[in-house]
């Protein structure tokens, strides 16, 4: 499986000390055409990026287990999806051209209703 691992924070620029989570969330978003944020050992976040792959997209992916501020990513993005505290699992969650296109539900009826293709060549994740 091919696909930009973003969890190794030595090649990024370091980031304002004062960044709140939600505005790392989007700008890590922003970043690249099509954003994952992930764990590592979930099962859906391995689907979601088996179907990008599958297509011939490349995300960019954000463990949050890997990285030292996951908890706190990760309470951001449930915030953004509208999730309580005690919600459903955050996870995966899946930004195209910097929008927000939400969780794994969200992800494949943009595939099976058709929206997700033009979305990915609207982001230039797609070519054909």
């Amino acid at each position: 499986m091919q696909y930009a691992a973003a969890e190794q924070a030595w090649y990024m620029p370091a980031a304002p000390m004062a960044e709140s989570a939600v505005a790392r969330v989007e700008r890590l978003a922003s970043e690249s055409a099509v954003v994952v944020f992930s764990v590592s050992s979930c099962c859906m976040c391995h689907a979601v990026k088996r179907l990008f792959c599958g297509m011939g997209v490349h995300p960019t992916v954000h463990e949050l287990d890997l990285d030292p501020r996951g908890r706190e990513l990760e309470r951001a993005l449930a915030r953004l999806l509208g999730y309580g505290p005690a919600g459903a699992p955050v996870v995966p969650v899946v930004f195209i051209g910097g929008k927000l296109v939400g969780a794994m539900d969200r992800v494949m009826a943009a595939h099976i209703n058709g929206s997700l293709v033009p979305l990915l060549k609207e982001a230039g994740a797609l070519w054909l």
